[in-house]
């Protein structure tokens, strides 16, 4: 857990503002890679605190602070995909099966006792789920049971990148808190203390996400693949969708997507309103290109893009897939040249 990032002390005070009559259950939405998982267990653990700061924060010295940083207050409980519980540094055994990206039935249910007990220091005992589009239609379900028979004292609060996943009865019966995105200034600034040598190209490759900026940096992640897909679209006329898909076939197909969006994005943008996102750095070469191009196809396939999104993280054919969007893509420029 970190602490609150600096976007984050306005909304930190509107948080507090709950304390004094805190719901059954808390909803943390907003984008992912901006910092809810740390403020919501930030925000548990001032819960827990015996002695908390004039702040709000946890006074990180009395023994529930000294148990929930040592991943064992009996108070709290975090539940979350194996996926993400698993270390990052475990090796992969041959053969073994890969950790779920799914949050079980068996894993809520396993709260039963946990949301029956009484509180080991008295005061709340809090659950947190993430992110809570995770969870299945059982495990969903079961939460929903929970949630309809509140009990004294406890406190879930679930963090969701795409509350519209979520069911409609456990929405009705959360209190939903949005979480707002930094500024691009205050996410350029951080990310340069971190030590990030072009922050707001990172930024904008990340669709504005500090988080996400700082761990794609770090890792070096997508760096030579985005150098490539951009020198391929910006060969527009000699754009050779076939070629691509072979030089990529190493590459998250996810990774590509979201580079078309990007680009696609701003294409668009700049044809209706004159405004670039994503790449800045190409606002010349996109103004050229979207002027040839028809509003209704390009609008089409970024619907098209969307819907290959939704089976990117588990493509049957990896290089079929990039085939096609690519040569979707290849058609959308081909076409409109000639209208």
């Amino acid at each position: 857990m970190n602490e609150l990032y600096p976007w984050q002390n306005e909304v930190w005070q509107r948080l507090q503002g709950l304390r004094a009559r805190l719901p059954n259950a808390l909803l943390l939405k907003g984008a992912e890679g901006i910092g809810k998982l740390d403020l919501a267990l930030n925000f548990a653990q001032s819960i827990l605190c015996e002695t908390p700061q004039a702040s709000g924060m946890a006074c990180q010295s009395c023994p529930s602070c000294h148990w929930f940083t040592q991943e064992s207050n009996p108070d709290f409980r975090l539940i979350q995909p194996d996926a993400l519980s698993a270390a990052d540094d475990t090796p992969e055994k041959e053969g073994s099966k890969k950790a779920s990206r799914e949050i079980s039935v068996d894993q809520i249910r396993a709260l039963s006792s946990f949301v029956n007990l009484s509180a080991h220091s008295g005061g709340y005992r809090v659950v947190l789920v993430h992110p809570a589009e995770a969870m299945n239609s059982n495990s969903a379900n079961a939460l929903l049971k929970t949630l309809e028979e509140p009990t004294d004292k406890l406190l879930f609060i679930l963090v969701t990148h795409k509350p519209q996943q979520l069911l409609p009865t456990i929405l009705s019966r959360s209190l939903s808190f949005a979480v707002p995105m930094p500024t691009r200034t205050e996410g350029a600034s951080w990310l340069k203390q971190q030590g990030v040598a072009d922050p707001e190209s990172a930024l904008a490759q990340t669709g504005f996400a500090p988080l996400s900026a700082l761990l794609s940096a770090g890792e070096g992640a997508g760096t030579e693949e985005h150098k490539l897909m951009l020198a391929a679209v910006k060969q527009s006329a000699k754009f050779d969708a076939l070629a691509l898909a072979e030089q990529l076939q190493k590459v998250a197909p996810v990774q590509v997507i979201q580079f078309l969006q990007q680009w696609c994005y701003d294409l668009a943008s700049y044809k209706m309103a004159g405004a670039i996102r994503y790449n800045p750095e190409q606002t010349d070469l996109i103004g050229n290109l979207s002027k040839n191009l028809s509003q209704q196809s390009l609008l089409r396939f970024i619907k098209e893009l969307q819907v290959a999104k939704g089976v990117a993280f588990h493509p049957l054919n990896p290089k079929l897939l990039f085939e096609s969007i690519l040569l979707a893509y290849q058609q959308l420029l081909l076409t409109t040249s000639k209208a």
